[in-house]
């Protein structure tokens, strides 16, 4: 998932496609390597240098993602990265690496939250507008979730607040691992959370919600706690829930508030006398005398917050990164020539929309103009073909070696 302070997984677009591209150049021969990291260098920054510089500047930019990264304990993306060892080399003399909204992503670390380094609440308000828009504009659905600790202010009063800031590291972790890097992340309150997940339909947030918990119920039974810690969460779907964000967080929070009712009548229940259970592996907790208080336990050892992991590149290879929202488009080899846009891309193929009058054969060629990228001439072949409002039509293609 954008850890929000994890700017090369949240925006999703060009910052996502960043990590998808270095993924695919580390599998390049080393010559191979260098040529297309000269013609990257040139289309990025007018930099005019050869295969080995353009290698050891490579070089460079993994090197100072990964100081960055253990200086702030954050995500640092490979964007943020590349412009600081640019402008330290001197080579960022002509300033087109990015645009001023692409600028304030690299402000990010103003609008994350310090402990859980996930986006705060400024940037929540900002990202579900924006995503709204998005959503309204190419009738696509966008999930929220909201989410919270139940019983969080029992773990700082038992175990102090050093335990309850473990507690939400460990939920911010189960976020990044849990998310796509289209997905965002927020945390809005003291143990509030927000998961904006663009084209996303109910039963699917439902499910992500599901696995969310139940990853986080894994992740916290290290910390040995002796009460029942648990995300409970509630979802809200533009546009079947509503189309406006008062109306989707307003509905979000009233499933999140049933959910935490119905929580409290099973631990209710739970707390009424039932026959002992068979013997399980792991010890039972032992039982406290009627009216007699118990000195509380000593915290658990802190433990340190999970690292985050390198994504698995089988399952990369099927995640889409949309660019919907960028100005890539692709050059059809067709007479007349025509032009599609481009609307997401993975190692697997590309998705473009066209016109449902102009669809290509079964497999054509295109010339893909990509942000950060020079074009690039590719063979596809055509897998799906969905249609879409007005004359439009979505076109799902697979690269053909």
């Amino acid at each position: 998932m954008p850890a929000p302070g994890d700017t090369s997984k949240y925006p999703g677009g060009e910052d996502a496609f960043l990590d998808l591209l270095a993924e695919t150049i580390e599998s390049l021969d080393r010559p191979v390597r260098g040529q297309f990291l000269q013609r990257f260098f040139r289309s990025i920054a007018q930099l005019d240098l050869t295969d080995a510089q353009s290698l050891e500047c490579w070089e460079q930019i993994l090197a100072r993602r990964a100081e960055l990264v253990a200086s702030t304990s954050k995500q640092v993306s490979l964007k943020t990265a590349m412009v600081n060892v640019l402008a330290s080399s001197n080579f960022l003399r002509v300033p087109i690496l990015m645009e001023y909204e692409e600028l304030k992503k690299l402000q990010v670390n103003a609008a994350t939250d310090s402990l859980t380094g996930l986006y705060n609440r400024r940037l929540f308000e900002e990202y579900f507008e924006k995503e709204l828009d998005r959503a309204r504009r190419y009738g696509q659905t966008l999930a929220l979730v909201i989410m919270d600790l139940h019983q969080f202010k029992e773990v700082n009063d038992r175990y102090g607040h050093l335990l309850g800031d473990q507690v939400l590291r460990s939920a911010a972790g189960v976020f990044r691992q849990s998310l796509r890097t289209s997905d965002y992340a927020f945390r809005i309150g003291g143990d509030e959370f927000a998961l904006l997940l663009p084209q996303t339909e109910t039963d699917q947030a439902a499910a992500l919600s599901r696995r969310v918990r139940n990853t986080f119920d894994l992740a916290v039974i290290p910390l040995k706690l002796d009460l029942p810690l648990s995300l409970d969460y509630g979802v809200a779907v533009f546009p079947q829930d509503g189309e406006q964000k008062e109306v989707l967080v307003r509905t979000a929070d009233e499933r999140l508030y049933g959910m935490k009712h119905a929580n409290r009548g099973n631990h209710a229940a739970a707390a009424e006398p039932v026959p002992a259970p068979a013997p399980v592996p792991f010890p039972p907790t032992p039982l406290r005398a009627p009216l007699v208080p118990a000195p509380p336990p000593a915290p658990a050892p802190l433990t340190a917050p999970p690292k985050p992991t390198r994504p698995d590149p089988e399952r990369r290879k099927w995640e889409r990164v949309s660019l919907a929202t960028t100005r890539a488009h692709a050059l059809l080899s067709e007479k007349p020539e025509k032009t599609a846009r481009v609307l997401d891309l993975s190692y697997g193929g590309v998705a473009l929309e066209i016109d449902r009058q102009e669809q290509p054969g079964a497999t054509f060629h295109a010339v893909l103009h990509v942000p950060i990228l020079p074009p690039v001439r590719v063979s596809l072949r055509r897998v799906y073909i969905k249609t879409l409002e007005g004359s439009k039509a979505r076109i799902g293609c697979s690269f053909v070696s």
